[in-house]
């Protein structure tokens, strides 16, 4: 029996009950704080390999540019375009990684058309074109076996598409186009446009926002077109009717 009374048995008990409980609540502690080491040093560790395959990934861009000496940084101006408008629609973060990596690696079909229609100074014939367009299914084929970039596929393979239809691979038309491709099309377009080449020369800014006005609703998505005039300073002129109303 217990040398006491009733009293300090429970009392015994309770401190008892109580040394258990801050033991269990210290070890909780401790786990909780090897957890934290733990994700920390995860964390740490997934960000240096997205960092490693972000990195390798503009290396790759910028050696597809290289091959095609007459785009020599296009993929990296073409990026930084597509994210400033992509931006400017409000898209969520990890729908501007992917349409970045797309961006990036919007040409990688390109490796699989002969140096002599690439680099070809002169146009293209019927046939030779017809190679040339095969570059978006392309570069589809080659990422679609990397899992991290199969968000950013809808631009590789849809990059040509047109807004009313007559592009290409699959002649898509308004939103049936996947909205990365769509933004990828008009920043190509200005690159393009504004970009000299040994073939033509380099339009003026204002020149080229006038010819995305002009195509909007027949090569690109209006609405992509409006916010990228609207992020670089040039919005959209409003309807003649709208302004007529105001004379």
């Amino acid at each position: 029996m217990f040398a006491g009374g009733p009293t300090d048995l429970a009392s015994s008990t309770l401190r008892a009950c109580q040394q258990r409980l801050a033991a269990t609540e210290a070890q909780l502690l401790s786990y909780a704080q090897d957890l934290r080491v733990l994700y920390q040093v995860e964390r740490a560790h997934r960000e240096q390999i997205e960092q490693a395959y972000h990195s390798t990934l503009v290396a790759l861009s910028r050696a597809l540019d290289l091959r095609d000496t007459e785009t020599e940084e296009h993929s990296l101006r073409v990026t930084d375009c597509a994210l400033t408008i992509g931006r400017t629609l409000g898209l969520a973060p990890a729908d501007l990684t992917a349409l970045e990596l797309g961006a990036m690696l919007h040409d990688v079909g390109k490796i699989g058309i002969p140096d002599s229609i690439l680099r070809k100074p002169g146009p293209l014939s019927a046939q030779e074109w017809g190679v040339m367009r095969r570059h978006p299914q392309l570069g589809y084929e080659i990422l679609s076996a990397v899992d991290f970039l199969a968000s950013s596929l809808p631009v590789v393979l849809h990059h040509h598409e047109k807004w009313d239809g007559t592009g290409y691979p699959d002649g898509l038309s308004g939103e049936a186009i996947p909205l990365a491709a769509r933004i990828f099309a008009v920043a190509d377009a200005f690159d393009a446009m504004t970009a000299s080449r040994p073939y033509k020369s380099a339009l003026p800014p204002e020149i080229a926002f006038e010819r995305l006005r002009a195509d909007a609703g027949r090569h690109f998505d209006p609405r992509v077109v409006s916010a990228f005039l609207e992020a670089v300073g040039h919005p959209a002129a409003p309807p003649a009717s709208a302004a007529l109303g105001r004379s």
